[in-house]
């Protein structure tokens, strides 16, 4: 079994925004593989299809961002998985819009979510993407910039970038961290 975690904000007003990405990729996957419908459980919204010969659970926290390692730390406690199993998708505001960067360990980089599974797993070995949403504009607080909604004529990049991240996640499925990191790290 894999589990892939999308990170978020619960709520309408959240949709669409640049901390909701991790959201959008679980959709994406969700389309993909004819996912009819995600139940609350795990403080989570959770769906489930089989690639590959293996169980693929999609996972989106329901705690709000900053408290996202409770939910995850109960799916792998109940399903009795090392975190290696887990991928994190994730909005950086250090990588440029649209940018993806895949690594099986390492800090958490300022993410918030992420640190807090991070710490509940005890481990920085978690899988994680990272989806480039830019930096704010100068004079905009960080807070409101990952809580903004893309700008129109980003909504390209952002389409491609979630697609990607897609791809990457179901090549991560099938063969592997290695081979998947190959695959989304390659130079544009």
């Amino acid at each position: 079994m894999k589990v892939v975690v999308g990170l978020g904000n619960p709520g309408r007003q959240y949709e669409r925004t640049r901390h909701n990405i991790g959201f959008d990729v679980l959709s994406q996957l969700a389309d993909w593989h004819g996912v009819a419908g995600f139940k609350s459980q795990f403080e989570a919204l959770v769906g489930e299809f089989s690639l590959g010969g293996d169980k693929v659970l999609l996972v989106a926290p329901q705690t709000f961002m900053n408290l996202s390692g409770r939910s995850v730390a109960a799916v792998t406690k109940f399903y009795k998985l090392p975190a290696s199993d887990v991928m994190v998708v994730c909005d950086d505001m250090n990588l440029p819009l649209g940018r993806l960067r895949l690594r099986g360990s390492g800090s958490a980089g300022g993410q918030k979510g992420l640190q807090d599974i991070l710490q509940k797993l005890r481990t920085q070995d978690v899988p994680r993407l990272r989806m480039g949403v830019g930096r704010p504009p100068a004079g905009f607080a960080v807070a409101d910039y990952v809580l903004s909604r893309f700008r129109d004529h980003e909504s390209d990049s952002v389409s491609q970038a979630v697609q990607n991240a897609a791809r990457g996640v179901e090549c991560w499925v099938e063969q592997g961290l290695e081979i998947a990191m190959n695959q989304v790290n390659a130079p544009e």
